[in-house]
């Protein structure tokens, strides 16, 4: 069976985040995702600690397409090193499985 993973990262802006997930969406690179927030965030920066309102972006795609995935959010993100995180599902129906695995086969031209 097709792993599937979830992928998340985060942006500074709700704008920002509906932004990742309609061109990776759009692309064909995950089946679906959802945009979360605001949460509150702390964190290292530059050596310094920090905190901020930050909108979570979570996607849901192959592990085939997962290297796809990264470099699109790495290259359409707002900040230098952003956080792109996955993890796979320990369980999924079959359907669910199997929806993501023919979403994400399709070679969508991005932007369309």
């Amino acid at each position: 069976m097709t792993q599937v993973f979830e992928v998340s990262t985060a942006t500074p802006t709700r704008e920002s985040a509906l932004r990742l997930a309609e061109s990776a969406i759009g692309a064909g690179l995950a089946a679906g995702g959802q945009v979360s927030g605001p949460v509150a965030s702390f964190f290292w920066h530059n050596g310094e600690f920090g905190q901020g309102e930050e909108w979570k972006v979570s996607f849901k795609t192959t592990e085939a397409r997962y290297p796809d995935l990264e470099s699109h959010l790495i290259a359409n993100h707002e900040w230098n090193n952003p956080e792109v995180t996955a993890v796979p599902l320990a369980r999924a129906s079959a359907s669910y499985v199997e929806w993501v695995e023919r979403v994400t086969a399709q070679q969508v031209p991005h932007g369309a």
